[in-house]
């Protein structure tokens, strides 16, 4: 199923709106609601897909048991970011993640990680 979450409607003729499921359209910035909303409906797994604003919404609520980190041999440049800011002032105060898989993807790698706990922090 396609869950959209934002203000803009979505054009009539928009991919997500062929979708086979009609989607579920969410004008909110509460995700603790949205995810509410979807467990009431039965989904357990969500897989966010978005820009740096989402994405960032999500990590600094927590609302997330693991992530998928793309890392190519590109450089970029310009304003366009992975991730907006997520609450992270400081690299003491980063959010440590536990990579569970390394997948190559072609000259690409896919990073499979969870949150690190604090037990696990200090682990090699």
């Amino acid at each position: 199923m396609a869950v959209v979450i934002g203000s803009r409607p979505a054009p009539d003729d928009a991919a997500v709106r062929r979708h086979p499921h009609p989607p579920l359209f969410y004008d909110t910035r509460d995700l603790r609601a949205v995810v509410a909303d979807l467990h009431a409906r039965g989904i357990q797994t969500v897989f966010v897909e978005g820009g740096p604003t989402l994405a960032s919404a999500f990590l600094s609520e927590g609302l997330f048991d693991r992530v998928l980190a793309y890392i190519a041999p590109v450089l970029l440049g310009g304003d366009k970011l992975a991730l907006t800011d997520i609450g992270v002032p400081t690299i003491d105060a980063a959010r440590r993640l536990r990579v569970d898989e390394w997948l190559p993807l072609g000259q690409d790698l896919l990073a499979i990680a969870h949150p690190a706990h604090t037990t696990e922090e200090g682990a090699a």
